[in-house]
């Protein structure tokens, strides 16, 4: 260990990333990286701690916690050594957005100011929005390129819906599934239409993410549990072939139908035993 490493945790990991990035004695490897390299790490990471939360393992969620810090960290680093920010900039920023939109907490008026008269986190949002907003006046400004499809179809929606720009219930999103089906069959039906059936599938998605809103489901979630579902169900499928030394490759398809089948009726008993 290095005997000048500070004792306090956070201390010691700024002087862990100042020695990797150091230009001279550094890691070449860390010494190499940019916003743009390490920003994909920076989404692995925080999707690592989405995994470990949603299995309920607090030991993963603890280390990955840590390594989205290291994150953090890390492109704080980068911008110190371009001039524009430290870390400790980063931690003033969050902590005066916090207080800013906590008003019944952290104001003057702290404790005085009933529910009912207290200004949603998203309102005060939509003012910092406002306040710098620049040169770009859209109600979607700000809401980042780089983040999932899914994700950001949802904040997408959500942001025009507040400007009223929204159906009025389920029915009529249902009926534009409908349609977007309607469409997209008829795209694919036709002969050199890959562009199109491109863009109508991507319709499609985008209105389903419409319809998980209005229903109150959190389109993401939705899919990450239907992509377990369809994975157990598979190795079901897969755990019976091997038991008959068979491959899924080698099988009909009315037989693997028949498995599948068989894997959705078993798991959803085991789901909804005692």
């Amino acid at each position: 260990m290095d005997t000048h490493e500070p004792v306090d945790p956070l201390a010691r990991l700024l002087h862990i990333m100042a020695r990797l990035r150091d230009p001279d004695a550094g890691c070449p490897w860390d010494r190499r990286q940019t916003f743009a390299t390490i920003a994909p790490y920076t989404l692995e990471e925080a999707y690592e701690v989405a995994d470990a939360v949603e299995r309920g393992d607090l030991g993963a969620l603890r280390s990955e916690l840590g390594d989205l810090l290291y994150q953090v960290v890390y492109h704080a680093r980068m911008a110190e050594e371009a001039g524009a920010f430290t870390f400790a900039d980063v931690a003033q920023s969050i902590s005066d957005k916090l207080t800013h939109r906590h008003p019944e907490i952290f104001g003057a008026a702290a404790g005085a100011v009933a529910p009912a008269e207290r200004r949603s986190w998203e309102d005060h949002k939509l003012q910092e929005r406002k306040a710098g907003a620049g040169t770009d006046p859209s109600a979607l400004a700000d809401i980042a390129r780089a983040l999932p499809a899914l994700m950001r179809a949802l904040k997408l929606q959500n942001r025009a819906a507040r400007t009223g720009f929204d159906w009025p219930g389920l029915d009529p999103v249902l009926e534009k599934m409908e349609e977007e089906l309607d469409e997209l069959r008829e795209a694919a039906s036709a002969p050199d239409t890959a562009a199109r059936v491109f863009e109508e599938v991507g319709d499609l998605l985008f209105t389903g993410v419409n319809l998980a809103r209005h229903t109150g489901a959190d389109p993401e979630a939705a899919l990450r549990a239907a992509n377990g579902r369809f994975e157990a169900r598979f190795r079901y499928v897969e755990d019976r072939l091997r038991e008959r030394s068979r491959r899924p490759e080698d099988t009909t398809p009315e037989e693997l139908d028949s498995l599948w089948e068989e894997a959705k009726r078993h798991l959803t008993a085991r789901s909804d035993g005692p």
